[in-house]
């Protein structure tokens, strides 16, 4: 008897010193009652951030909200940049990320959701390249210097779309449109969901009437690769949330086309 009593009290003091996310990040954000959430801020309408208040908006900041509420935990929103946003969710700085393209590439690391919108790849120029460029195959020129933002899933398009052009990849908190805007690149890609509200935002600039958008793409959000009761807990929520209409309406809210 005395044995089990002092082996029972070996594993009681074995798992008080196990830590939190060696337990699960879930029971971590049980634990301490708040879900830390990788995000960028520069991502018209998912993140958006305000210098001034240092808060976020953005389709992505109702969702992670809406989680952290249903799952009775505060909220922390972990500034990151697209770079490193998949070594902040591996090494354990955030316990997910808001929206991000799924990927080969990204999934050899890190774990995903199951999705809950898609987009594709556009490009834009200013306005007064619009009788030079009127499809893809008018970018994919010599001549032509086609932005992108490092980290970005746009990144590695803009190399593969453009082959004999030239590309201009900057870092964050630089942006690619902003290259456009200044004259130090003919044109830039992005998703279909931002193109439209940097046209609103800046008249002199436009999307390029294409026959089509490129690579149409899920999106979701990134998790632990390795632990399966997150990344269960979080696609039921997202099943349950689309049965409810969550998603469709937040979709209208941030004027969204799926």
């Amino acid at each position: 008897m005395k044995f089990l009593k002092l082996a029972l009290a070996v594993v009681a003091l074995a798992g008080a010193t196990i830590p939190a996310q060696a337990q699960g990040t879930l029971q971590d954000i049980l634990s301490s009652g708040v879900l830390k959430v990788g995000t960028t801020g520069d991502w018209n309408p998912m993140t958006m951030k305000d210098p001034a208040t240092n808060s976020y908006t953005g389709y992505d900041i109702d969702v992670m909200t809406a989680l952290a509420k249903d799952l009775d935990v505060e909220i922390e929103f972990v500034p990151t940049d697209w770079k490193t946003l998949v070594s902040g969710v591996v090494s354990g700085k955030y316990h997910m990320t808001g929206s991000a393209s799924i990927s080969p590439a990204r999934a050899k690391v890190a774990g995903y959701t199951d999705s809950y919108f898609s987009l594709a790849t556009v490009p834009l120029t200013l306005t007064k390249n619009a009788d030079k460029f009127k499809d893809w195959a008018d970018l994919d020129k010599a001549d032509v210097t086609v932005a992108a933002t490092l980290g970005t899933t746009q990144e590695k398009q803009v190399k593969q779309f453009f082959p004999n052009a030239q590309y201009k990849i900057v870092e964050a908190p630089a942006r690619d449109f902003q290259e456009v805007l200044a004259g130090r690149a003919d044109a830039h890609i992005t998703s279909n969901v931002e193109a439209y509200k940097l046209v609103a935002k800046y008249p002199q600039m436009m999307v390029v009437p294409v026959a089509a958008p490129k690579a149409p793409t899920p999106i979701a959000m990134l998790l632990p690769q390795g632990d399966q009761v997150w990344i269960n807990y979080v696609n039921t929520w997202i099943r349950l949330k689309t049965e409810r209409g969550f998603f469709e309406d937040l979709g209208r809210k941030w004027q969204l086309s799926n």
